[in-house]
């Protein structure tokens, strides 16, 4: 079943129910106010009658019958008496169950038990109310107990009408229900349309993606509501397919480059490993350390680019993090690798931010001050200020041509060719500072060497604590 259909259906539904409860209260609203009626009919005839007031009943004075015969109810075949004069009818009700014709229409009411109890033993004012149906007309009777063994006085009114009028009135709820049905059926089905087709037009857009693969297609986006958003959010996600894509064409492109080298080279030694034995032992030596350096160089390039993957993918939840922690950990761990003395200067600034991803920036950044200075010409110094962490190194410095490229994959300036490494440790840095709504940057400082750091952003930043604990801005 279709969108469209449902929502259709669910109009219906919801009419439907508001009408049938609306239809529902009407009917016995009404009904309540009739009998409501019919009960303030009764109380004040019964009033009039215990006042001798009988004119009330009707317009000819009470009349006493001298048999029952002319009474309606003994004789189901004689005439209607419903056709003509008075709706109201009274009798009295001996302590003995006898009842005595007093005015009104002329019908006899049914005594039973608990009307004669109450005419023998009831208190004065004491009342009963009851339906009854004579099979030529249905009423409401009302008995009232005249105390001190007097008898009740019974005062009965025709319902029939009520009734018509209640059952005419439950037909018009239905027919009203039924048509309101309708037509919330079929508004139902245009607003649900009108709804549903910017839908339809997304999801055979989805289709055609799915089935072809393509994600430079148009979005069709229109309008503010939850649909447009939609349509809005679904455009931007196929923007960022299409860069991940293009970054994932590009990185893979740049592997295979990069690769290409190492493994030529020991394809080449494998091919000269068939001629082991006519090599003499220092050539034998060269070989094993070259097959050495390759096989080093395609571990680190791995390694690598499953670091760079992990910087952009990370699902690693955010915390809040000492940035200069991060530092000293870190800085520990490349000193007694390397040997190197290396400086912490850090402000206490704190971030909200992914320590792994962090500790990976950090380290390639004192891996290359090791690496580039590595004739120890001074201590490496790690620098946290405002949630923007340097590195300044005292080594041969980075050429302004190479500048700006340094951050690119894969990219080795001319005077790095020579150090072990794949180009892939200052983009990682830019990717995980990106990461984090920073940026990553270069420079040269007074003296020589290099200076490579990377930002967060503001939204990022936490309040700093001071020495003794407190905080204080970052």
């Amino acid at each position: 079943m279709s969108l469209r259909t449902r929502l259709a259906l669910a109009f219906a539904l919801v009419a439907a129910v508001v009408a049938g409860l609306v239809g529902v209260l009407s009917y016995h609203s009404a009904g309540e106010r009739i009998s409501d009626e019919s009960d303030r009919s009764l109380a004040a005839a019964t009033t009039a009658l215990i006042d001798g007031q009988t004119a009330v009943l009707s317009a000819l004075p009470p009349t006493q019958p001298t048999d029952s015969d002319g009474l309606d109810g003994d004789e189901p075949g004689g005439p209607d008496p419903r056709r003509e004069g008075p709706t109201l009818t009274a009798q009295r009700i001996a302590p003995d169950g006898t009842a005595t014709y007093l005015g009104g229409r002329r019908v006899r009411l049914p005594v039973d038990d608990a009307t004669r109890g109450l005419a023998a033993s009831g208190a004065a004012g004491r009342t009963a109310t009851t339906e009854i149906d004579l099979g030529r007309g249905a009423y409401r009777v009302r008995t009232t107990a005249l105390g001190d063994g007097r008898g009740a006085v019974q005062v009965a009114v025709d319902i029939d009408l009520s009734r018509r009028v209640l059952g005419g009135l439950a037909t018009e709820i239905a027919l009203i229900s039924l048509a309101v049905t309708v037509v919330a059926a079929g508004a139902g089905w245009l607003l649900a349309r009108r709804i549903t087709r910017r839908l339809v037009r997304l999801a055979t857009t989805a289709e055609d993606i799915a089935d072809h693969g393509r994600i430079d297609v148009a979005v069709p986006v229109s309008g503010r509501d939850e649909v447009g958003r939609l349509a809005t959010s679904f455009t931007t996600m196929l923007a960022r397919l299409g860069a991940a894509r293009d970054a994932q064409d590009r990185l893979v492109q740049d592997a295979a480059h990069e690769l290409r080298t190492p493994l030529t080279s020991l394809r080449t030694n494998a091919s000269v490993l068939r001629r082991l034995g006519e090599l003499s032992p220092d050539a034998r030596d060269r070989l094993v350390r070259d097959i050495q350096g390759e096989t080093r160089e395609l571990s680190d390039l791995v390694d690598e680019l499953v670091e760079l993957a992990l910087s952009r993918r990370s699902e690693e939840p955010d915390e809040d993090i000492g940035l200069g922690d991060v530092v000293r950990l870190v800085a520990e761990r490349v000193q007694r690798r390397s040997g190197r003395a290396i400086t912490v200067d850090d402000d206490g600034s704190r971030i909200r931010g992914q320590r792994g991803a962090l500790e990976r920036a950090v380290g390639n950044l004192l891996e290359n001050a090791v690496k580039f200075d590595a004739g120890g010409s001074g201590d490496i110094l790690a620098r946290v200020r405002a949630g923007t962490t340097t590195v300044t190194d005292r080594g041969p410095g980075i050429a302004p041509a190479d500048a700006a490229r340094v951050f690119d994959r894969f990219y080795r300036a001319d005077s790095a060719r020579g150090l072990p490494g794949s180009g892939l440790g200052l983009a990682i840095v830019r990717d995980v500072a990106e990461g984090h709504g920073g940026g990553a940057f270069v420079s040269t400082p007074p003296g020589g060497g290099t200076t490579v750091g990377f930002s967060v952003g503001a939204g990022r930043l936490l309040p700093a604590e001071r020495p003794d604990g407190t905080p204080s801005p970052a």
